[in-house]
């Protein structure tokens, strides 16, 4: 049992935290309401931006829209010109993000939706598209439709917009999860837009503004918001500063800033009594249960920041004790339902969370979108982000990578996406760089020591770490710790081999999935990078061993000195110059069967299929077409059509009663290849349609077989790597 700290050895917020200090102050008589500070005349920017987060537009420009447009593309706009066809205004949204710009842009600036309602997650390709120009319609339906999926409001700031989102803010409850992103996006940028009618004369225009900026505040502090008013000069700045002194408006979402006395929310859900002791770093001893109390108050009176009073907690306490901490209060806000007004709960858990904390969350991350909870998953990326660890940026990966929520999926990816960019580097390199060694020797191996005896740690081709006695016999486990082995060192090592075939099973089928990416793509490293990525890396060089690469046209192999070697079992110079890949076995072309006599002379086993891939070409018809007779008018179950998804494939958008009837796969910047389905895949209940008829397999410029050009892309213009891919995806798919 850890002694308590005594007082003196606390931060002295947890002695005296200022909420008691404001509770023994005498309360003063209720003073009337001081007069507003008012600078009118104020006009706000004329300025209107487009702001991008990093990979968000992108990411909008591929979300599916709803287009029932068959046929040529010139001849549905006419139609929607003479206001014969195209009324469906879902369907007016796809014309916009699909159609030729040059038909559409002349149309845009009068396009005014009669029923927003129905339209606003197919605005999102609308802006990306055409930015400022699509304004128009998106405030438009803002002022008509309110809502909370009008997230296509997000990248516009100006003045309108601000007072708009101000609006939302104070007084609609429905949007205004909305308007919240938008000033969490926007933050100080928006104050000059608010200043005006936070400073005129209008009562009600005045409190949405002054609302706004107490929720700006609540993010970037008091003293930032007035810095960023001094646009409109320095007695703006002093009439807003002197504003957010006061006491902010009445509304669920003004909040004071971080910092102020204001007394901590009751939580009946929670006994910090019974969480894990914390422990001073200094004196060792623990935290008091008091003192405890006082910092779940702190974390629960904190926003998206952390509360500056735990500052000195973090700092004086012990990393672990932080941690288990923590964690335990995540614990008990689960047990009890996950209360809605709780989310400081999250928030803490990347202030104070660790790699073991990630380990933990990681998988319930992954299911809460099929419970509902997938804002709470999004939130569950912030805190794998806040923690930024290697092992939180490789468990972020693999979301990125593979979960079956494509929401969840698309929010990893910009949060990776964002990652790499603040380190200069691409999703992909950032993915070479997050690899951990787990601890392993320059030989790739572990030695785990039990006194009297050791054991040898190796791993077979598909990264599953394995053991071998003294004597280099491989085992079937390794053995528990006996009476005659050190009492310290055994269990040690036991739980050291225990904690790395937890981590290597986290990493071991992405890393082998990356790789076979790599050579489908035709990915290349320079020569520096295969060395560091791939040669010297303890653990990836286990499989990098088991491949062939190519350094420009030369194949090569890593032998097991990590020295290279061509097919002659010759050495291999690698030049400075050199750019290395996988090889695809179509880019081995004679020299294939050279490579599988090697292999299969040192027993090679490989990772993934390489030297014994099938290989697939095109006829010389298919490759003038843009559609793959070969494979249309096939049945297949659903289920191997949901399988596709595993490797690439995207389900198309729900159309009418919620079936999706197309999945695509991207192949090149504006190439994608789409397979037209009948009856189709109902949305929640695959069960419906059990089996899936191929109507189309067509290759065109959108993620759809409607509004395709005549004159688009054939299938002989893929690369012929791609196109062996696509046909063996597609042959096992029919049983061809």
């Amino acid at each position: 049992m850890i002694e308590d700290a005594p007082a003196d050895a606390l931060p002295p917020i947890l002695v005296d935290p200022p909420w008691e200090q404001e509770a023994r102050k005498p309360k003063p008589a209720r003073a009337p309401e001081p007069e507003p500070r008012l600078v009118p005349g104020l006009t706000p920017p004329d300025e209107r931006i487009v702001a991008w987060l990093p990979g968000e537009r992108a990411q909008w420009e591929k979300v599916s829209v709803y287009n029932s447009v068959r046929g040529e593309w010139e001849q549905a706009v006419q139609s929607y010109r003479d206001g014969t066809g195209v009324q469906y205004e879902p369907t007016q949204a796809g014309m916009f993000a699909k159609a030729p710009v040059e038909l559409v842009r002349p149309l845009l600036a009068e396009w005014r939706p009669r029923y927003p309602r129905y339209i606003w997650k197919y605005l999102r390709p609308v802006v990306a598209r055409f930015e400022s120009d699509a304004r128009g319609v998106v405030v438009h339906c803002a002022g008509v439709a309110p809502a909370a999926d009008a997230q296509a409001l997000l990248p516009f700031l100006d003045a309108e917009v601000a007072v708009l989102m101000a609006d939302w803010l104070f007084r609609l409850k429905s949007a205004r999860k909305v308007a919240a992103a938008w000033f969490g996006r926007h933050g100080l940028a928006a104050v000059p837009f608010l200043v005006p009618d936070a400073l005129g004369k209008s009562r009600p225009a005045r409190k949405k503004a002054v609302a706004a900026l107490w929720f700006v505040a609540g993010e970037h502090g008091a003293d930032a918001v007035a810095e960023a008013a001094r646009a409109h000069g320095d007695e703006a700045a002093g009439a807003v500063a002197e504003v957010l002194r006061g006491e902010p408006p009445v509304t669920g979402a003004a909040k004071k800033p971080a910092g102020d006395a204001q007394r901590p929310p009751k939580l009946s859900w929670l006994d910090a009594a019974e969480l894990p002791r914390l422990v001073l770093k200094e004196c060792g001893r623990a935290v008091p249960p008091a003192a405890a109390r006082n910092v779940v108050s702190l974390l629960s009176l904190s926003g998206a920041r952390p509360h500056p009073g735990l500052a000195p907690v973090v700092e004086g306490c012990t990393p672990g004790s932080l941690a288990e901490f923590s964690w335990a209060v995540f614990e008990a806000w689960r047990a009890a339902g996950e209360p809605s007004r709780s989310g400081w709960v999250l928030h803490q858990l990347g202030w104070l969370g660790d790699d073991e904390t990630v380990r933990r969350l990681t998988p319930i991350i992954r299911v809460w979108p099929g419970k509902s909870g997938h804002a709470k998953a999004v939130q569950g990326l912030n805190v794998l982000t806040s923690i930024g660890t290697d092992v939180a940026l490789i468990h972020l990966n693999a979301i990125a990578r593979k979960v079956k929520f494509t929401g969840l999926r698309h929010q990893a990816r910009l949060a990776i996406a964002q990652a790499a960019k603040d380190r200069g580097l691409s999703s992909e390199q950032l993915a070479d760089r997050l690899v951990p060694g787990l601890g392993l020797d320059a030989e790739g191996g572990m030695t785990l020591d039990y006194g009297p005896r050791a054991f040898r740690v190796g791993f077979d081709e598909q990264l599953k770490p394995y053991v071998m006695d003294g004597d280099g016999k491989r085992r079937k486990a390794l053995p528990k710790p006996g009476v005659k082995d050190d009492g310290e060192l055994a269990p040690a090592a036991y739980r050291r081999f225990a904690d790395l075939k937890k981590d290597v099973r986290t990493i071991a089928a992405e890393q082998i999935e990356r790789l076979e990416t790599a050579m489908v793509t035709g990915r290349r490293w320079t020569s520096q990078e295969f060395r560091a990525f791939f040669v010297d890396h303890p653990l990836i060089w286990h499989i990098a061993r088991r491949v062939v690469w190519l350094a420009g046209e030369r194949p090569f192999r890593i032998a097991e000195d990590r020295t290279f070697a061509d097919a002659d079992d010759e050495p291999f110079t690698l030049r400075d110059t050199d750019e290395v890949g996988i090889a695809h076995p179509l880019l081995l072309g004679e020299a294939l069967e050279a490579w599988g006599t090697v292999f299969a002379d040192y027993e090679i086993l490989q990772p993934f299929p390489q030297l014994g891939r099938t290989i697939h070409t095109l006829t010389d018809e298919e490759r003038k077409e843009a559609r793959l007779a070969r494979f249309e008018g096939r049945t297949v179950p659903v289920g191997k059509v949901l399988g596709l998804t595993r490797h690439g494939w995207e389900r198309g958008a729900p159309q009418d009663g919620g079936v999706e009837h197309e999945i695509t796969l991207r192949v090149g910047p504006d190439r994608w290849i789409v397979v037209d389905l009948t009856p189709g895949i109902a949305v929640g209940a695959v069960d419906i349609f059990p089996e899936q008829t191929l109507a189309q397999v067509m290759i065109g410029t959108t993620s759809s077989t409607y509004g395709s050009k005549k004159d688009g892309p054939v299938f002989g213009d893929l690369d012929p790597v791609v196109a062996s891919e696509v046909l063996s995806t597609l042959t096992h798919l029919t049983g061809n």
